[in-house]
């Protein structure tokens, strides 16, 4: 597996072109180059072993890109989606076994009666031809009252040891139901990837809490990734005005909302009780006023040497790429970077080219590469 990971980051970095859609603009010493555009609120990004990226688009469309940024028809076999407010199809991942199985992750709001739930399905990619999906399984469905449209969460991680963590929201309305352990509003969930629950999942066997929780108390966290220090999993989520946090969620703890926290409500009232609590974890780092943190990347490629082991993140109310510095678990240094680009931020991931790809938060949503300016 090795092996075969080293061979397809050889052939991504010298298949793709290094402009696909001919526009490259200079900010600084980095070169944001459009790869691909026409794109209707793009959410989650993976690449295929080919270099081919995989991107959603809210509405509930699945494309394949070609090496020269062209979009596919969208993929075939994708369910039906509650795409309205903050819904839609959202995150993506691949199978780490994918070059051999062709399974893919792909999470969404699903309709239910009453409203919408997170649910996370699984299903045969056919990436050639009229792309389309098979074998399509629901394998987890959010449990708790549903939303009406707001506070999914919906980020997919695969840990090496093939479990799955899928962030859920709360739902914007039902914010105390993040301390709940008999729904997964506000929650970090764990499971296999068939969507049965771990043996060693913290709360197995209790009756007062759903086994699939990993963590509690979270409000509505939009990017995740592991830490290839330590091979932690992290995450971060949204406060409300002020207050958004980075995570390391540890099996079983409290991570405080709304309980504890750094914002305000949106009318400028308090939420809190406090910003400390007995029982309640601290983040590692949080924003006040609020960026909205969406998409999350660890930097490990060769196209910039210096930010090897920094983590990156997007944010949709800056509109700016954060770069954060780590000694450890803790945060640093923080730089902004790409004002100058007047976009929302949506997903960031460091590509197996050794670059940078965003996507951008809008009816006209790009797939960008960002790359040394001298590159």
């Amino acid at each position: 597996m090795k092996h075969a990971a080293i061979v397809c980051a050889a052939i991504l970095a010298s298949a793709l072109p290094a402009n696909a859609q001919g526009e490259r603009k200079v900010i600084g010493d980095l070169a944001v180059e459009t790869f691909a555009n026409g794109l209707d609120h793009p959410w989650g990004l993976a690449f295929l072993p080919d270099g081919r990226p995989l991107v959603t688009e809210r509405p509930g469309r699945l494309r394949i890109v070609s090496r020269d940024g062209k979009l596919s028809g969208p993929v075939q076999g994708v369910p039906k989606v509650a795409a309205s407010g903050q819904g839609g199809l959202l995150d993506v991942a691949l199978d780490r076994d994918f070059a051999f199985n062709s399974t893919i992750y792909f999470c969404f709001a699903e309709p239910a009666e009453g409203g919408v739930r997170t649910s996370m399905a699984r299903a045969k990619l056919h990436a050639d031809g009229a792309p389309r999906l098979e074998d399509v399984q629901v394998i987890f469905r959010q449990q708790g009252p549903l939303s009406r449209g707001n506070h999914f969460g919906c980020r997919i991680v695969q840990m090496p040891d093939r479990n799955l963590f899928l962030t859920m929201g709360d739902h914007f309305t039902y914010r105390d139901e993040a301390q709940n352990l008999r729904n997964h509003l506000g929650k970090i969930v764990r499971i296999k990837p068939d969507g049965s629950v771990p043996a060693d999942n913290p709360f197995v066997g209790r009756k007062d809490a759903l086994p699939e929780i990993w963590s509690y108390g979270h409000r509505n966290a939009q990017g995740a990734a592991i830490n290839p220090a330590t091979g932690q999993y992290w995450m971060h989520e949204h406060g409300p005005r002020g207050g958004d946090e980075i995570n390391i969620p540890q099996a079983g703890k409290n991570y405080g909302w709304p309980v504890i926290g750094y914002g305000i409500d949106y009318s400028g009232t308090k939420i809190h009780e406090a910003t400390r609590k007995d029982g309640m974890e601290q983040p590692v780092k949080y924003w006040v006023p609020s960026i909205a943190p969406s998409g999350m990347a660890f930097y490990t490629g060769g196209l910039f040497p210096a930010w090897r082991g920094n983590l990156f993140v997007g944010a949709l109310a800056a509109q700016v790429l954060v770069r954060l510095e780590l000694d450890g678990d803790r945060v640093v240094k923080e730089e902004r970077m790409l004002q100058a680009l007047r976009e929302r931020i949506r997903d960031v991931r460091a590509g197996p080219d050794g670059a940078l790809w965003l996507l951008t938060d809008s009816a006209r949503g790009r797939i960008l590469r960002v790359v040394p300016a001298k590159s």
